[in-house]
């Protein structure tokens, strides 16, 4: 029978890739934890680990031993947290699944106004690509997650948040800054500055240069909006974001295409899993409390 405490000790192992650092986040003594290891593989009948470049790595075994591992102990922190917050919201976790532009220009306000409701109750955010939360969202590995709404699946309630224009960006001596759009033709035909694969700002380019034929000139790829900023600052390249990520930045300008592209996003979670105390919390939270996404739009918009 697989102990709980051996899942935990694996899930360490896997997120610090290096048993002695997961050894360490656990307080617990080095030899311990590969014994652990040792024993979960010796139990399974399978090696869980590859190590390349002093680095460990999951076998496809161990990949699908993380998988269970994540929902389990994901399930098990829920159970602590409902327990401990069944008189009261004094305590517990919301975790949430954010892409970068939201993390950084638009939740904010929202997440200091919860946690000013609920002192009580800790936030922790993981930062990742709309693909890749809408899988762990969709794998039970994680609560809540913001997602697109064209793409949320059967399994997963959504609820409408934010709609805001993809925009095209370029520096003050960049000839699209005097126009009133930019056709996509033209757009994908320069020197673009984009994120990696499975963020909604990539795959909008992907799906123009789909639609259109174009293959892209990608000549910088990052998931860093300041690095993103300065290349197009410089006039090295252009490249797409929310309108409101460069609404400070004086010298970066909008530039709206032809055809106007809008993304509609929602904050999604499971239908087959029981929300906690603390997440259904934030769930009414958004529901009530909307008008500070509407208001940022609007700020955007005059």
């Amino acid at each position: 029978m697989l102990e709980t405490k051996w899942l935990r000790q694996f899930a360490a192992v896997v997120r610090e890739g290096n048993i002695t650092r997961a050894a360490e986040r656990l307080h617990l003594a080095q030899p311990a934890v590969t014994m652990t290891i040792k024993k979960l593989e010796q139990q399974l009948g399978t090696v869980l680990f590859d190590r390349r470049q002093g680095r460990l790595q999951l076998t496809a075994e161990g990949e699908r031993l993380h998988q269970h591992a994540e929902r389990i102990l994901h399930a098990l922190t829920l159970a602590e947290q409902d327990m401990a917050a069944l008189h009261d919201l004094n305590s517990g976790e919301v975790c949430i699944g954010i892409p970068s532009m939201l993390g950084s220009f638009y939740f904010p306000p929202l997440l200091m106004a919860f946690k000013h409701r609920y002192p009580g109750l800790s936030i922790r955010v993981i930062e990742a690509g709309t693909q890749d939360l809408l899988a762990r969202l969709c794998q039970g590995r994680l609560g809540l997650g913001i997602v697109l709404t064209s793409s949320l699946p059967p399994g997963l309630t959504g609820l409408p948040l934010l709609r805001e224009e993809m925009v095209a960006v370029v520096n003050g001596d960049h000839p699209a800054r005097q126009q009133a759009s930019i056709a996509i033709d033209d757009f994908l035909g320069q020197e673009l500055a984009v994120f990696r694969h499975g963020f909604f700002h990539r795959e909008y380019i992907d799906e123009m240069a789909r639609q259109t034929g174009i293959r892209p000139h990608i000549g910088f790829e990052s998931n860093l909006i300041p690095l993103l900023k300065a290349v197009v600052r410089q006039g090295f390249a252009i490249t797409t974001f929310l309108r409101r990520v460069i609404r400070d930045d004086a010298d970066l300008f909008p530039v709206s295409f032809a055809e106007p592209y809008f993304l509609d996003l929602c904050l999604a979670w499971p239908n087959d899993r029981r929300l906690s105390r603390a997440e259904q919390a934030f769930i009414d939270f958004i529901r009530t409390e909307h008008h500070l996404f509407t208001a940022r739009r609007e700020d955007v918009i005059t």
